[in-house]
């Protein structure tokens, strides 16, 4: 696993040229899980190459799963057994995205023992949505203090109604429900992107899904899937509103290529109305045939503050892990910005951590903020947040302030983003990784 990197950072410097969108994190995380599935060879292109993708990579391969990068590809080839007793409990640890292995392997085994899941830390995320979920196809999980024992006697084809529109829970359930003989139904789903790319992978292994894009998912299941395929992962749309954000804060005209449309557009709507000039050319579909990507080319442009609080929603509402990138936009714009983060008890206070650059931040609770602006953000030494979305807000304010800055153990921010300092240098930032 990577040791300590930091990024420094000589900002206040303007951007331009174009950037092509990364593939997604939580797409590729979640089809790592859901190869399990599949005793033929799996071959997933244009995975990104970041650390969430490793831990997965190093657990699946503890497992006995042969698993090898062919370039941006990465090969998935099953062994005829599979073996728990060697799990890589350090890696599995470091990712909550390890909860998604369980839809899969009920499949294998009648009970076993899954590690407690780790990932950003955001307070307390439950788990519940998905025991909740998997109980209905005769599942029972039992969380211990550091690891989850799974049992079944038989899986069944189950109506889910989800009390919460979870993407991880959403995708445990297809997980399951995918290799039972039978018609489920998932109701309440979550209709977000990674949800979809696992839709479209299960369709290409013969599994019958109705309702995709939507919040009710009729899954027709079989029982056995042998099939070698190649899927490709779909573009990322927290990646391209990061540089969204970056050319935001720095008053910068760039272009993104290939954003994923459908999942940014209601950021792009508030953005409009802060004042943000863009335009989207070059409609077109991504290599899976089913997520819309554009060209958005962004200008410079002086920002208000949007006259409604900001808060994320289930999809199609603004994009939970782009909602930090609007504290860090409100730094640069006139006026008071609210910001209302309901779903994690800890996330907005890191928020506050915009303030060691020279932010204007009321922290009201756990939950909400209020950012004045505009303001002139200055340099500073800043040890990253232990959450990958208000670390790198800290990375993108700081390429806006005059100075030399130091972003101190990163690996919070690599866990998501792909070559991010070479990508920032191809649009002329000051940055290096130390």
């Amino acid at each position: 696993m990577q040791g300590e990197m930091n990024f420094v950072i000589e900002g206040g410097k303007k951007l331009s040229g174009e950037v092509e969108v990364s593939r997604s994190k939580n797409g590729a995380v979640a089809l790592l899980a859901a190869s399990l599935l599949n005793r033929g060879v799996t071959t997933l292109e244009h995975v990104p190459k970041i650390e969430e993708v490793n831990r997965l990579i190093e657990v699946l391969r503890s497992l006995g799963v042969s698993v090898e990068w062919k370039d941006s590809n990465v090969v998935i080839t099953p062994p005829a057994h599979i073996s728990l007793d060697t799990i890589d409990i350090v890696a599995a640890t470091k990712t909550r995205s390890i909860l998604m292995f369980i839809g899969s392997l009920v499949h294998l085994f009648k009970d076993f023992d899954l590690p407690q899941s780790g990932g950003c830390t955001l307070g307390l995320r439950s788990a519940r949505p998905h025991l909740m979920a998997l109980e209905k196809f005769g599942v029972v999980i039992e969380t211990k203090s550091e690891s989850y024992r799974i049992t079944h006697s038989k899986l069944v084809p189950a109506e889910v109604i989800l009390y919460e529109s979870s993407d991880t829970a959403t995708i445990n359930a297809l997980l399951a429900a995918a290799r039972i003989s039978g018609t489920s139904v998932i109701k309440y789903a979550s209709a977000n992107y990674q949800v979809q790319e696992v839709c479209g992978y299960l369709r290409m292994l013969g599994v019958g899904i109705d309702g995709i894009g939507s919040t009710t998912l009729t899954i027709h299941g079989i029982d056995d899937i042998d099939t070698n395929i190649s899927y490709s992962v779909a573009e990322d749309p927290t990646d391209a509103m990061f540089f969204i954000s970056a050319a935001a804060v720095t008053g910068s005209s760039i272009t993104i290529i290939g954003a994923p449309i459908e999942f940014l557009e209601v950021e792009l709507l508030i953005l409009e109305k802060m004042g943000l000039h863009f335009s989207l050319t070059n409609h077109r579909t991504s290599e899976n045939s089913i997520t819309k990507i554009v060209d958005i080319s962004l200008e410079s442009s002086e920002l208000t503050a949007f006259s409604e609080k900001i808060h994320a929603r289930p999809y199609p509402g603004l994009n939970i892990d782009n909602l930090p990138f609007f504290a860090v936009i409100a730094t640069q714009a006139k006026g008071t910005t609210l910001i209302h983060d309901w779903v994690y008890e800890k996330r907005a206070i890191y928020y506050t951590e915009l303030d060691r650059l020279g932010a204007r931040t009321s922290l009201h609770d756990p939950h909400r903020i209020s950012i004045e602006g505009p303001t002139k953000l200055k340099a500073a030494e800043v040890v990253c947040p232990p959450a990958l979305r208000p670390a790198t807000i800290i990375l993108v304010g700081m390429l806006a302030a005059k100075g030399r800055s130091t972003l101190r153990n990163v690996y919070s921010i690599n866990r998501g983003y792909e070559d991010i300092v070479n990508r920032l240098q191809q649009l002329g930032a000051s940055i290096e990784a130390a």
